[in-house]
């Protein structure tokens, strides 16, 4: 009712615009009023947690950017795809995100910018992390990753807002340098013993799998594998000085 008085005031004050003005603003009350939530382009982006269901989609459909990233779509990669897939959710859960994912791309364009956005505004900054780690761990299936490739994901941490040395940290665990492991726990070679435990004790912090507050299982098994990394490449070092 309230859409209809607002329609009819809009016109007297505004003409035609204000009609149209008026009956939008009258159906988001009537919206609220009736004890429903108003159906907006507002309500959707002030959602704080992102379901199961879309969270799977977005990331396959990162994962399809980086696999097309140097121009080949390798099989190697698609099989690590799917396998992690179905080893997370099961074969016919894995079978109905790609069958849902195959018709959603066949109608949209794939947007990294956009996807990232999305899952800005509805992840934490742990759980993007342990995106980039997945991401890498695609690239590197077929053997190697590509400077395409590492092109391709550092776009994608720029839009997932990912810190540089956050990003340079988790590409050394793919790609492998004389100093590594300092690139993992992100100090420099020059590091005292006391700054090399401090880094290791706030990257142990960043990475802990408690940290990432997320039900998706591929994200979980990221964040282990992570950790791993931040404590090998601890040892490594511990080894190499003698730290006790």
């Amino acid at each position: 009712m309230v859409k209809w008085f607002a329609a009819i005031l809009g016109y007297y004050l505004f003409r035609f615009p204000g009609a149209i003005l008026g009956f939008l603003v009258g159906s988001f009350v009537d919206n609220l009023s009736g004890g429903g939530r108003a159906k907006t382009v507002f309500s959707d982006m002030t959602r704080q947690s992102v379901s199961p269901a879309d969270f799977e989609l977005n990331l396959l459909s990162l994962c399809s950017i980086v696999i097309k990233a140097d121009g080949q779509v390798s099989q190697r990669e698609m099989d690590y795809v799917r396998q992690y897939f179905v080893g997370t959710y099961g074969k016919d859960k894995a079978n109905a995100i790609f069958r849902t994912f195959n018709e959603i791309n066949k109608k949209h364009e794939i947007s990294a910018q956009r996807i990232c956005t999305f899952l800005n505004q509805r992840t934490r900054y742990e759980v993007r992390l342990q995106l980039l780690h997945f991401l890498f761990g695609i690239a590197q299936a077929d053997g190697s990753v590509s400077k395409l490739e590492v092109d391709k994901i550092r776009e994608i941490a720029g839009y997932l807002r990912v810190a540089l040395r956050d990003f340079e940290s988790i590409m050394a665990m793919f790609i492998k340098s004389a100093d590594n492991s300092y690139k993992i726990l992100e100090i420099e070679k020059s590091a005292s013993n006391e700054e090399v435990k401090k880094a290791y004790r706030t990257m142990a912090k960043k990475y802990h799998p408690d940290r990432v507050n997320t039900e998706n299982e591929a994200i979980k098994k990221g964040a282990e594998e992570k950790f791993k990394e931040v404590q090998l490449a601890y040892e490594t070092i511990q080894k190499e000085r003698g730290i006790n």
